[in-house]
């Protein structure tokens, strides 16, 4: 046996991604999606996050990239803070699917863009349901015509 404690034969693995690898695991990278969705749809900057939970906004950054992975507890913090449940944040989650995600698309695709985010935290504003079915049903039309 070798002095790593493994048998002469076996074949060290490194992993595809995860600590030691300097690729996020895309789990992570999905929780600090979601993170960052729900942080937007508040109209809130990554500061206010960051104070709430004493730390620095650089750290909400991490989290939100899945650079830093979030423990259950400071999960448990941040659900809080934004109004959710923490099963919000595993909501449909497929460890798969969200790696093929990562592999496929960058990081911020159509739906996280900021102005993705923008109209839908506009659109829940509007307080008329007909006025926001009207508004709903031209932006289905226009995406209809392209």
């Amino acid at each position: 046996m070798s002095q790593s404690g493994r048998g002469a034969d076996s074949n060290p693995v490194s992993p595809k991604y995860g600590r030691g690898s300097g690729v996020p695991n895309p789990v992570d990278i999905e929780i600090g999606t979601r993170i960052r969705e729900r942080r937007l749809l508040l109209g809130m900057n990554q500061a206010t996050l960051a104070n709430n939970l004493d730390l620095t906004f650089q750290q909400v950054q991490k989290y939100e990239r899945g650079i830093n992975r979030v423990s259950a507890s400071r999960l448990s913090a941040i659900a809080e803070f934004l109004g959710v449940p923490v099963g919000y944040f595993f909501a449909d989650l497929d460890a798969n699917e969200a790696a093929r995600n990562v592999k496929e698309k960058p990081y911020r695709g159509r739906r996280h863009q900021r102005e993705t985010v923008d109209l839908v935290r506009f659109y829940c504003t509007i307080p008329d349901e007909r006025v926001r079915r009207l508004f709903l049903d031209l932006v289905k039309a226009i995406a209809a015509s392209q």
